[in-house]
């Protein structure tokens, strides 16, 4: 694994993105409710798809205890355009029940209790400690963070808990909120699955990807 400055892989991506003008690229919620919700139907599809069927998904089904008595096939015909939407629909109804049931309708805030609801991992947790409740307890660890770490030689791993892990230990904890949102607008933009372009990157001077492929 190569040893950076994390400072500067933040300071350059910063000088590129600015998050604060990006909303549009990024999932769009108002509430820890929204939050929750479109997160995980995030998995496997777009953010701009998410945005789409969760117009209607809140119209209808304003918050917690409307989704947690909804009836599935409804549900599934609202979502259905993110893919996976069997398996989302159950999982969202049920993540509703349980937080009406056991956390009197509040979406937690805590890492192990967001981790107990179906559909929810580490990555939707960070996301939703993170934009809902401005607690930063880890990294999210999409597919793009973990391209870009990979590529850029902050980790050997593949699996995205022990990426969390790597990429803990690298960058301090008040860069940890950003890194997600950077990196993926990075990954859309300029290192992109297929065809990164390694040309108009400005990590690639610090990247391994770049120097053991490109150069």
């Amino acid at each position: 694994m190569s040893v950076f400055d994390p400072e500067t892989i933040i300071t350059r991506l910063r000088s590129r993105y600015d998050l604060s003008q990006s909303r549009d690229e990024f999932l769009h919620f108002r509430n820890p409710y929204e939050t929750l919700i479109a997160t995980i139907l995030s998995a496997q599809t777009t953010d701009k798809c998410v945005n789409i069927v969760t117009k209607e998904l809140f119209a209808r089904y304003p918050d917690v205890f409307s989704l947690a008595n909804a009836v599935l096939d409804d549900v599934e015909k609202i979502i259905h355009p993110t893919g996976f939407f069997h398996t989302k629909a159950r999982n969202i109804i049920a993540a509703s029940k349980l937080v009406a049931t056991e956390f009197h309708g509040e979406i937690p805030d805590h890492m192990e209790d967001l981790v107990r609801l179906p559909g929810v991992g580490r990555k939707t947790a960070n996301i939703v400690l993170d934009h809902a409740f401005s607690k930063t307890e880890g990294i999210a660890v999409d597919t793009h963070v973990r391209r870009i770490s990979m590529r850029l030689g902050l980790t050997d791993n593949s699996e995205p808990n022990r990426i969390e892990t790597d990429l803990t230990c690298i960058f301090p904890q008040y860069m940890w909120g950003e890194i997600n949102g950077l990196f993926i607008l990075h990954g859309r933009r300029v290192c992109t699955a297929r065809r990164p372009s390694c040309s108009i990157c400005n990590l690639s001077d610090i990247c391994r990807y770049y120097r053991e492929i490109c150069e």
